[in-house]
């Protein structure tokens, strides 16, 4: 497919209006709220970066898209487990945001052991002139108190205010990998490796099993669970994926405790395809339900899958992300890399997907079209307001100048963790300890 003419539509007029930079620490997950005018980033240090969108201008037209800082908090510290002797470290390994109720904002964020509720407020005015109380709020003394006034509000800066609201604790024996918020606004579940349990929002101190996976002998372990999610429009089903590359479909009307699936969406396996690495790379790294609720998004280690709910035999749609990658599986296993999870997102209308790969490349795939394009969020090889150019890897044979050979892709800058924008083509890509964030210009073809 020669991309730099094919995919001219998809791509080209995402430009880079930002990229900020955490000095210490890697990003670990990023996620937009329900309107899209906040992103929150988590990082392994434990703190949650809050951007807010900027409101347009008239003196600067271009000035809407830009997202500035917010909000900062530590989110997380670094704790000890004494009985088991285990450090829980503070990293943030998913954030959730809860639909919007009233002027606040409040967000879910975990790292392995322990969920916490964040509210985030706003505050621009103060109250001034009161009867008891001296301009440093230092009681008065009563016998100088000689008449009676009414405070008043003054404007004063802006100031984000962010407190935690609850802390759900003691939960999970094994590692959290992903919460998720039910469409009823009054729960949400989270998952760690064998079991998932759901809490209530207002209720810290209990949740119920919905899904246990533990075998009575830990030797019989043949999988874990991966990745979790809520159906966005009916409160009931929830979806959950395997190390062994399965997506089960539960329905919370059947049982109390869903370990019996309603449904089982399995690709059956290619015995051409048979080697030592296929249970590794089939493992499913993350799950999306589509906006729409009638598809979900499945990553593997070398594609990403479409998968529609009223088919469970084979997915209707794969695309391949680094299939040039097959052939290095051996030094992608000495190194590691072949354990990376990378995460993938739908665009607003369901229409594009996205995914990350090596060397700060990211995919994105036309569903409508079935073009796609390799991009690149580096700071070297983009400037702000800058045009993305495709970019290509050459697997072997005649190389074009502009082409990166597979040899010479960089494997510890990796995208693991990108968003899309719910309404708009706005996306933000983080890479290692920048987070890039693009944003459509020029038109709207993937709408």
């Amino acid at each position: 497919m020669g991309e730099d003419t094919d995919t001219r539509k998809i791509n080209h007029s995402f430009l880079r209006d930002h990229s900020y930079v955490t000095e210490a620490d890697i990003i670990s997950t990023v996620e937009f709220n329900h309107t899209g005018e906040l992103l929150a980033t988590g990082d392994k240090g434990g703190r949650v970066v809050i951007f807010q969108r900027e409101p347009e201008s008239k003196h600067a037209p271009h000035g809407q898209g830009e997202y500035d800082v917010y909000s900062t908090f530590q989110s997380h510290e670094p704790e000890f487990d004494y009985l088991k002797s285990l450090e829980i470290e503070e990293k943030i390994n998913k954030i959730k945001w809860l639909p919007q109720q009233n002027a606040a904002h409040s967000l879910l964020s975990t790292n392995d052991k322990t969920i916490k509720l964040w509210k985030i407020t706003e505050r621009d005015k103060r109250p001034e002139g009161y009867n008891l109380k001296d301009e440093e709020g230092k009681l008065k003394d009563l016998s100088t108190v000689t008449s009676l006034q009414v405070p008043v509000l003054k404007p004063m800066d802006l100031m984000v205010e962010v407190s935690p609201r609850r802390v759900f604790a003691n939960g999970h024996t094994y590692h959290i990998n992903s919460i998720s918020v039910n469409s009823d606004c009054e729960t949400y579940m989270s998952a760690d490796d064998l079991r998932i349990n759901l809490w209530h929002l207002a209720i810290t101190d209990r949740s119920f099993n919905i899904v246990d996976i533990k075998p009575a002998n830990m030797e019989d372990l043949t999988e874990v669970i991966t990745a979790s999610e809520f159906h966005p429009h009916h409160c009931n089903l929830f979806v959950y994926s395997s190390s062994k590359g399965s997506l089960r479909l539960c329905d919370m009307r059947a049982a109390a405790l869903c370990d019996k699936h309603s449904k089982l969406f399995e690709e059956p396996e290619d015995p051409s395809n048979r080697s030592f690495f296929s249970e590794i790379i089939s493992s499913v790294s993350d799950v999306k339900f589509s906006h729409s609720g009638r598809y979900m998004l499945t990553r593997d280690y070398l594609t990403v899958k479409v998968w529609d709910l009223n088919m469970e035999a084979r997915p209707i749609e794969t695309y391949q992300v680094h299939d040039y990658l097959r052939s290095k599986l051996c030094s992608l296993y000495e190194n590691d890399c072949i354990f990376d999870k990378f995460e993938c997102a739908w665009n607003g209308s369901d229409s594009v997907i996205m995914t990350g790969a090596y060397n700060n490349f990211f995919r994105m795939f036309d569903r409508n079209t079935k073009r796609d394009v390799t991009l690149e969020a580096s700071r070297e090889s983009s400037k702000p307001r800058a045009v993305l150019k495709p970019r290509r890897v050459c697997v072997g044979g005649k190389r074009r100048r502009d082409d990166i050979s597979v040899d010479s892709l960089d494997f510890t800058k990796k995208i693991l963790h990108t968003a899309w924008h719910p309404a708009e083509n706005i996306i933000a890509i983080a890479a290692t300890n920048n987070l890039y964030i693009f944003q459509d210009k020029v038109n709207s073809d993937m709408h």
